[in-house]
């Protein structure tokens, strides 16, 4: 890693010559023209790609981590039994053919013969013990119950069966099969998230929570961990056993966390980055619209950011207020003079873009002008006993990023002039996450990208018996019911309807207040090859190279 260091250090120091002030959003940057960087960073290592990424990692263990900056690193170390393409789309990973039965319950896959990072196989038997591992309640997997569909997993996973009676077997060495309660239309999709990942069994069970240092681990996918320095960075170097190196061009990826995104920006300018993931200053989109157009991606992102409610404590345990806060938010001028880029003021919960999903759910106040809403607002919470002798007071948490803080500061102006008063209570995002899962919170800033294109995956959040990632402890059981309906009905339309239904429910009861649905803000360099911008804003270091010749015009 000495050699990557030293790269650092030359990039910042080459920073101090050309470079041009620029006020941006009432505050001056230190750019240069786009020529400049080409030019500067033509010399660096074309095989070492610096990728900033957003938030430290809580974890890069596929079966405890819950973040998209950890499944950007995860997915570049750990390949399922599917994986995913330049797109973003399934395609085989571990498995190189599947078979289905005749009831669409049970699905055999036939794993390709490909091997660990250490040479030892990849077998049947270690995807076995990884979904009894992510199932086992000793893990604490936080995402163990996007597996619920599989065959005895929540009941393993809630302790009432044991491990080996999950519904995962391996028929040989190369045959693994899976069964399932109901047919699963996203599984292709769901197989390519992390959760699904196997870990090596020989090296979790030689050393035990250790199997993740750099000195032991062994993964099976294009990359393999090198070194971890918290709060400054991770390096993956290429995988000499990954069955299809040849076609890896990087040697070597750099993952730096970016809370500031305008530092994120400064850095990408002055060359530290070749690319920057979810990390761009909203006040500075205008401004690079206008004079980076090429290395700025904003892309439709099936994304939904929201206000998450506690609703098992006060005051947010009654709907009034939960409504009135959700009332008070004026999402156009959120989108429009805040967020910048294009994003969309979200009256429900799931994000278009959804196949097969019409998405007709949506708040009944959508039509009313801010005005009504805000005068409905002050009423709510009138009748919930709050008013200017005993206002609504209570602590947000959020995350310690640009954007987020952005939106936090606005957030609680909208919500003075309904007659709340709200502290700011920023954090890390790991630990704002943390926070939520903990239930530690009142209200709180959220956000989900789909994990597999479908509505489901937004709506099982909010399943009682989603535990950990249904924050606000959402109960109702008819919004279960209508899940566990759709989950057996075999009429793709029947079954968007029963979803639907249950979407509706959930924002009636205000269990959540909506604020936008997101675009991806990336700054991808020109020295970039193979970048496809999608909607999951997935993009896996396995199908990109350098271009260091590259010079911008």
């Amino acid at each position: 890693m000495a050699d990557g260091n030293r790269n650092s250090l030359t990039r910042r120091a080459l920073m101090g010559a050309g470079a041009a002030v620029v006020a941006v959003g009432g505050a001056a940057y230190a750019l240069r023209g786009p020529s400049d960087d080409a030019r500067r960073r033509a010399s660096f290592d074309p095989h070492t790609l610096d990728r900033g990424n957003g938030a430290e990692p809580d974890s890069i263990d596929p079966h405890k981590a819950s973040g998209q900056w950890e499944n950007n690193i995860i997915g570049d170390m750990f390949m399922g039994l599917m994986t995913q393409d330049a797109t973003a789309s399934p395609v085989y990973g571990a498995a190189e053919s599947y078979t289905v039965s005749g009831d669409g319950l049970t699905y055999t896959f036939k794993l390709r013969d490909h091997k660990w990072s250490d040479g030892v196989p990849v077998t049947a038997h270690d995807f076995v013990f990884s979904f009894r591992r992510i199932l086992d309640p000793k893990t604490a997997a936080q995402y163990a119950t996007i597996l619920y569909p599989i065959q005895n997993a929540e009941a393993v996973n809630a302790g009432k069966m044991k491990p080996d009676q999950v519904g995962v077997r391996a028929v040989d060495d190369h045959t693994l099969e899976i069964a399932f309660n109901f047919q699963v239309p996203y599984l292709l999709e769901l197989l390519t998230h992390y959760t699904t990942f196997a870990v090596p069994k020989h090296v979790v069970e030689k050393y035990g929570d250790d199997w993740l240092k750099p000195e032991n681990i062994a993964t099976n996918g294009p990359y393999v961990l090198k070194e971890w320095l918290p709060n400054d960075h991770i390096t993956l170097v290429k995988n000499p056993m990954f069955h299809d190196r040849d076609q890896v061009k990087i040697a070597t990826v750099n993952f730096y966390p970016t809370q500031d995104s305008s530092a994120a920006l400064k850095r990408f300018r002055g060359g530290d980055f070749d690319l920057v993931t979810d990390s761009i200053p909203p006040q500075q989109i205008d401004w690079l619209r206008a004079n980076l157009p090429r290395e700025l991606r904003l892309w439709s992102f099936i994304l939904t950011q929201y206000v998450q409610f506690n609703t098992k404590r006060k005051p947010f345990d009654d709907m009034r207020v939960r409504r009135a806060l959700s009332l008070a938010i004026d999402r156009e001028v959120m989108t429009a003079k805040v967020l910048r880029a294009g994003e969309r003021p979200a009256y429900s919960l799931v994000p278009p873009g959804m196949p097969g999903y019409p998405g007709k759910a949506q708040f009944d106040f959508k039509a009313m002008a801010q005005s009504a809403r805000m005068a409905k607002a002050k009423d709510l919470l009138a009748q919930a006993g709050f008013n200017a002798s005993n206002p609504l007071t209570f602590d947000y948490n959020t995350q310690n990023t640009t954007e987020a803080k952005m939106v936090a500061v606005a957030l609680q102006a909208m919500w003075k002039q309904a007659g709340a008063e709200v502290r700011l209570v920023p954090s890390e995002s790991q630990i704002h996450y943390n926070t939520l899962r903990k239930r530690d919170f009142v209200a709180g800033w959220a956000g989900w990208v789909a994990d597999y294109r479908d509505p489901k995956n937004y709506l099982f959040l909010f399943q009682s018996s989603t535990r950990d990632l249904n924050y606000g402890d959402y109960a109702n059981p008819k919004f279960d019911h209508l899940i566990d309906l759709s989950d057996r009905e075999r009429s793709a339309s029947k079954r968007a309807d029963l979803l639907q239904q249950a979407e509706q429910l959930l924002l009636d009861e205000a269990g959540i207040a909506p604020v936008y649905f997101g675009v991806t803000r990336d700054l991808v360099s020109t020295q970039v090859a193979g970048w496809v911008s999608n909607n999951v804003n997935t993009h896996r270091s396995r199908y990109l190279s350098l271009q260091r010749s590259v010079v911008s015009a």
